[in-house]
């Protein structure tokens, strides 16, 4: 759902722009607050894990793909939303200006829709569905399964609703067909988020907010993000995610191509050129790497006042 460049209009991508920088801000204040420095190698881990599993598109329907977008999942195992935009926005920034993965001018949009708006209703309805639950742990993993993929709707909504305030694709078009591609995402989405959970609850429950256990090591999480990143992106698929799917759909796919602002790198679309898939697998343990050594910086930044 990374909207490239030339998708959103000069003024929206500049109002979200703000909004978006708005939230990082009040992101950064209130995680002082929330977010313990004892947890600083969790969400280095967290972010890094994300990106990986970004890289990685999973097949839907009608020839469309779709990946993680991981708010819901970051949100609740940061234990905090504030932390939780943190994560996604650190993902996106590199993502954009490493990979070419979604446009410089669009940067704003996609921290709104994915970083602030996906990780506020996945966490938001997160905490209903477990009080409705009951409250218990082992209700967990379903209740924030459900809540990632509504969320996944949610943000397909906010960029569908930006693409029509663009100019960019009719409102009554674009409503039904964001929403109805990203259904099925939000799917594949609920049930990575539940099984991440029902995994980190049973094996690695010092990975969790709100548990006693101290941190057990670096060594299972790291050759997840690697084997992730360096291994299974090489069989992602090849299909285009549900907002490019769209865009062809209702032709207005070459606006990306016509005002496209790339930074200068090696890593472009997630490759070397002339390396094929080892050049895939070099860029995807590069980015996970850099992602943790993004966040990890971030957490001590952000250290609670106390501390």
């Amino acid at each position: 759902m990374h909207i490239p460049d030339g998708f959103v209009s000069p003024p929206v991508a500049a109002a979200t722009g703000l909004l978006s920088a708005a939230a990082l801000f009040i992101s950064f204040g209130r995680s002082q607050q929330a977010f313990g420095v004892r947890r600083a190698p969790i969400l280095g881990l967290t972010t890094a894990f994300i990106f990986a599993a970004q890289m990685i598109n999973f097949p839907v329907a009608g020839g469309t793909s779709g990946h993680l977008l991981g708010g819901t999942l970051a949100a609740i195992v940061l234990g905090s939303p504030w932390a939780g935009t943190l994560c996604i926005a650190t993902v996106l920034i590199i993502q954009a200006v490493l990979f070419a993965d979604g446009g410089i001018t669009a940067l704003g949009a996609n921290i709104l829709n994915m970083a602030v708006i996906g990780v506020w209703v996945g966490w938001g309805l997160t905490q209903t569905l477990q009080r409705l639950f009951g409250g218990s742990k082992g209700r967990l993993p379903l209740a924030a399964g459900i809540a990632a993929g509504v969320s996944v709707v949610a943000a397909a909504l906010a960029c569908a609703i930006e693409l029509v305030l663009s100019g960019t694709a009719p409102v009554a078009i674009v409503l039904p067909a964001m929403t109805g591609v990203h259904i099925l995402i939000g799917i594949g989405e609920g049930l990575i988020t539940g099984g991440v959970l029902t995994y980190l609850s049973t094996a690695r429950p010092d990975l969790l907010p709100g548990e006693q256990q101290e941190f057990r090591g670096w060594s299972v999480p790291i050759v997840s993000i690697f084997l992730i990143a360096g291994v299974l992106s090489l069989f992602a698929s090849a299909w285009p995610d549900g907002l490019e799917r769209v865009a062809e759909n209702l032709g207005f796919i070459d606006l990306a191509e016509q005002m496209r602002v790339t930074v200068p790198t090696p890593l472009a679309d997630y490759g070397i050129e002339g390396l094929g898939p080892i050049g895939t697998s070099i860029a995807g343990l590069v980015g996970a790497a850099v992602c943790f050594a993004v966040a990890f910086g971030i957490a001590k930044v952000v250290k609670p006042n106390n501390a």
